[in-house]
């Protein structure tokens, strides 16, 4: 691969028995698959097929399949003939348990599909609400979001390198990765109180302020882990047998990620430089200065490349953000959007009162409807809200990127190898919290 930048602010005989398909079961048992079964998961019959050919389940339960994604593949020998990803065995109904929720517990709920990065779901969530309620919220917080996501960004990706090399059996880049996204997580808990679905990420700001000494925690960070990324480019680009596994495996182009309406790094793989952040700026990135890593032939060499590319570009806008960060609120200041801060609870019975109707009532949101999107390490997330007025929303959606990418599966692993499969799957890197949200 070639990163160009464009610069910007198992195997069985299948015996025909009537016209049952006989499927390979998790431990080797022959289950049977009827007719109809097979023609609703769009998969022959074994009579159309005869003997070199048949069916066998690839998870939920795997260790490959990043969580509880199962897959239909049709085999011929060690060849994937076609695939059919099957989802829902997380279903955690997050978009309707939303539409009980208040909007300042709404954060709450969408923290947890996005379980590698949950900043951003908190971000896209409050965008659309502070859109509908026409908030501005103090520059501070735009910086302190945009640092925070960016780090998250960072912390997404050093989890792909650290699973993705585990999957190959590159089983170093397991505990290289694990131990580079070990200090943003402690330093997510000083700042959040939490390492992960932090609920941080507010409409009108962030729940609290960068804690003391935050500039020199990070500084020491990236000081440790620029020469550490070299070290990556040694390991990984350098090594023959992991070239050999990523190159030419799993190629898709850009017409075709437009047609399957995927965005992020499969998209850019296939050389567009699409980048919200970039070409449709929200928050304060239009004033940093940043790189869209783009690959030449969409295969999982490039989306291994570019997100490590990313990992780079994202150290140069925290660094920005360092340098940038300006003084002032960290949240609105209107009483009727934020709860008064803690230490007067203790002083002020109308303080106490504001804080038990706020938590307990929430607060209204004018009619009217939004989506407002951001780039997650996947791609674009997006969050639309429909709302009547009353303190919850009518209706909520979130246009989840790895629900949408997971499409790309059964095209990237046509006429492929079944180890590759597992090499493209984790190209992929699905969150199955948001696919089966």
């Amino acid at each position: 691969m070639t990163i160009t930048e464009d610069d910007t602010a198992g195997g069985g005989e299948l015996a025909a028995a009537g016209t049952a398909a006989r499927v390979m079961g998790r431990d080797n048992s022959v289950l049977r698959l009827s007719e109809q079964e097979a023609a609703a998961l769009s998969l022959a019959p074994a009579d159309e097929f005869g003997d070199s050919k048949m069916i066998i389940n690839m998870g939920p339960s795997h260790p490959s399949t990043h969580g509880v994604l199962r897959l239909m593949l049709e085999m011929e020998g060690e060849t994937v003939l076609r695939s059919k990803p099957i989802i829902g065995y997380l279903h955690t109904g997050m978009e309707k348990t939303g539409e009980q929720l208040t909007y300042l517990q709404g954060c709450t709920n969408v923290t947890r599909m996005d379980y590698a990065s949950p900043l951003f779901t908190e971000l896209a969530f409050s965008l659309a609400v502070e859109n509908l309620v026409g908030m501005e919220i103090p520059e501070r917080a735009t910086w302190i979001r945009m640092l925070m996501t960016e780090l998250n960004r960072m912390a997404s990706h050093l989890l792909f390198m650290a699973t993705n090399g585990m999957d190959l059996g590159a089983v170093s880049m397991m505990i290289y990765g694990w131990r580079e996204r070990e200090p943003l997580l402690r330093f997510f808990e000083k700042v959040t109180g939490l390492r992960m679905n932090h609920n941080y990420i507010r409409p009108g700001g962030v729940a609290a302020d960068l804690h003391a000494g935050w500039q020199q925690d990070l500084l020491d960070y990236l000081e440790m882990l620029e020469p550490r990324l070299e070290e990556y480019h040694v390991l990984m680009n350098g090594q023959p047998i992991w070239r050999d596994r990523l190159q030419g495996v799993g190629i898709i182009n850009e017409a075709e990620c437009l047609a399957l309406g995927t965005t992020g790094p499969i998209l850019r793989s296939a050389g567009s430089s699409w980048d919200l952040r970039r070409d449709m700026p929200y928050l304060a990135y239009d004033q940093v200065e940043f790189s869209v890593p783009v690959g030449d032939y969409g295969d999982c060499f490039d989306r291994y490349a570019i997100r490590l590319a990313e990992i780079e570009e994202s150290i140069r806008i925290v660094r920005q953000c360092i340098d940038k960060m300006p003084l002032g609120d960290y949240r609105t200041q209107d009483k009727k959007i934020t709860p008064p801060p803690r230490a007067r609870i203790d002083e002020s019975m109308e303080a106490l009162i504001h804080h038990f109707k706020i938590f307990t009532e929430g607060y209204k949101v004018p009619a009217g409807e939004t989506y407002a999107a951001v780039e997650s390490p996947r791609g674009e997330l997006g969050v639309y809200i429909v709302s009547d007025g009353s303190s919850t929303p009518y209706r909520m959606h979130v246009r989840a990127p790895s629900f949408v990418n997971l499409q790309t599966l059964p095209h990237l692993m046509q006429d492929g190898l079944l180890a590759d499969a597992v090499a493209v799957i984790s190209s992929v890197d699905p969150i199955m919290g948001e696919v089966d949200r």
